[in-house]
């Protein structure tokens, strides 16, 4: 699973990364957690992409009650199609979850030990993100989101079985397009290469997510 991640790269970075005119100003932020507002691209149809934030934790649009969204933090590629809660997003509403790094916990015989993973160029780039429209029955409306997440690759799989989708940016487009067809982006939800990827050890002050602090990423 994908439950904390990073974004500390420059407005200048993120927009250059995901071809945006306008990226509002961001504060770096070095332990997203769920239920938190994060920013993602959407396609719209204006044809234009833009970066909003939305709440990490996504709300199907015919849910009674709210707080499902922390338990669909994640959903998994290899289901998304059929699982109630994901398959219209799936279809319609896809977005890409900006990050430049994220964080897992390896289970040892006393503690759980973090590890922190990024590219290789430290690059921001783009987990495969559903969204959803959720509107309340006195009017409030909530936008929320979702990570697919993908068997661990090489890299990962000594500290976690599953790790997030993280797409290559030649396929963003495909990825956003509301008109692709979901049988044309199995082949996108594989894991990312190791060789692309590193990782490292970092210290437990991400285990509390109002750490938010250059020092979550440093290596031990």
């Amino acid at each position: 699973m994908c439950g904390r991640y990073t974004l500390s790269q420059s407005t200048e970075a993120i927009a250059a990364a995901f071809q945006l005119d306008t990226v509002p100003e961001l504060e770096p932020r070095y332990n997203i957690a769920p239920t938190q507002l994060v920013p993602v691209v959407l396609y719209p149809p204006e044809k234009q992409r833009q970066l909003k934030l939305f709440r990490w934790g996504l709300i199907p649009s015919w849910a009674k009650d709210p707080s499902i969204g922390s338990r669909l933090i994640n959903a998994r590629s290899e289901t998304v199609s059929e699982k109630p809660s994901f398959r219209a997003a799936f279809r319609q509403r896809r977005c890409l979850v900006v990050a430049d790094g994220f964080y897992e916990w390896q289970r040892q015989e006393h503690k759980k030990q973090p590890y922190y993973f990024q590219r290789q160029d430290k690059q921001p780039f783009g987990f495969a993100g559903l969204w959803e429209h959720w509107q309340s029955p006195e009017g409030e409306t909530i936008n929320t989101c979702t990570i697919l997440t993908t068997e661990a690759n090489e890299l990962m799989h000594p500290i976690h079985d599953r790790m997030p989708v993280i797409l290559n940016s030649q396929d963003y487009a495909l990825w956003l397009e509301p008109t692709t067809q979901p049988t044309e982006l199995q082949h996108l939800l594989h894991p990312y290469p190791s060789q692309a990827m590193n990782s490292y050890p970092v210290s437990t002050l991400v285990n509390k997510p109002t750490n938010n602090s250059p020092e979550c990423i440093n290596s031990l």
